[in-house]
């Protein structure tokens, strides 16, 4: 998916940024969890439908706005489909789109970063 508006961390804790990457979605468009865990939140917040995910590694992904198809509690796997796109998160409008934002605790994190490869791989030779 394209980013339309990415993740721009304030300056200072309570100063003014993007916490999470607005990407580019049709209405509609099937959201799938981004790694496995547990259902924290699906509900409305401020008119619009937010599935909340906690992770085993203690980190969180929010995703809006779009209609549910998961229920607080349940588990679900990495790629499963938690609901649909349903209009525009306000960074967007008019244009549809899919707010996605990761935290561990109260420090915010760039999503994206969830999607990097762990490590760097280096080869080295036998002797």
């Amino acid at each position: 998916m394209r980013v339309l508006t990415p993740f721009t961390p304030p300056p200072e804790k309570y100063g003014p940024g993007h916490l999470g990457v607005d990407l580019a979605a049709p209405a509609g468009a099937a959201v799938l969890a981004a790694g496995s865990g547990v259902v924290g939140f699906a509900g409305p917040v401020a008119g619009h439908g937010v599935v909340v995910l906690l992770h085993p590694d203690g980190i969180s992904t929010e995703y809006e706005p779009l209609a549910a198809v998961v229920v607080p509690g349940q588990r679900v796997v990495a790629g499963q489909r938690i609901g649909t796109v349903t209009g525009a998160h306000r960074g967007c409008a008019p244009a549809t789109c899919l707010h996605w934002g990761a935290r561990r605790a109260t420090a915010y994190l760039d999503p994206r970063s969830l999607l990097a490869p762990l490590g760097v791989v280096r080869l080295l030779p036998w002797d």
